[in-house]
């Protein structure tokens, strides 16, 4: 599979991803802001769901550098991706804004359930 590339923006917000399959995995790359970095890698595999057994979700590990905040962004997408996808899922994220307001992190996050709904969308065409 060709890497995907994908964009997300409102206002002076814009957030981009790169998705790619290594074999059957999902390597997911996220970044925005005035500083794109890696600050937080989420890495997840899927197993049955704990509720009902019958449908699927996932289990995650996260590394967060020291200071940085993604950890949930990529908790939250990788174990989205491996649940939906039932394949093992490594998403990195580094977004950065100086000086954001509630309301500001809020629309963030609010862009990368988007971004990832994106992602989601393309890979399970792509299947």
């Amino acid at each position: 599979m060709k890497p995907y590339a994908f964009e997300v923006s409102k206002g002076r917000f814009k957030i981009q991803a790169l998705v790619q399959k290594v074999g059957q995995d999902i390597l997911v790359s996220m970044w925005g802001g005035t500083i794109p970095h890696i600050g937080a890698v989420g890495m997840a595999t899927p197993r049955p769901s704990l509720r009902d057994p019958k449908k699927m979700s996932a289990t995650s590990s996260t590394f967060t550098y020291v200071g940085h905040k993604e950890d949930a962004v990529v908790k939250r997408v990788s174990e989205l991706l491996a649940g939906r996808l039932k394949t093992k899922v490594v998403v990195s994220a580094g977004i950065h804004w100086d000086d954001l307001t509630s309301r500001e992190i809020d629309i963030i996050a609010k862009l990368t359930r988007k971004l990832s709904a994106q992602i989601l969308e393309k890979l399970e065409k792509s299947k």
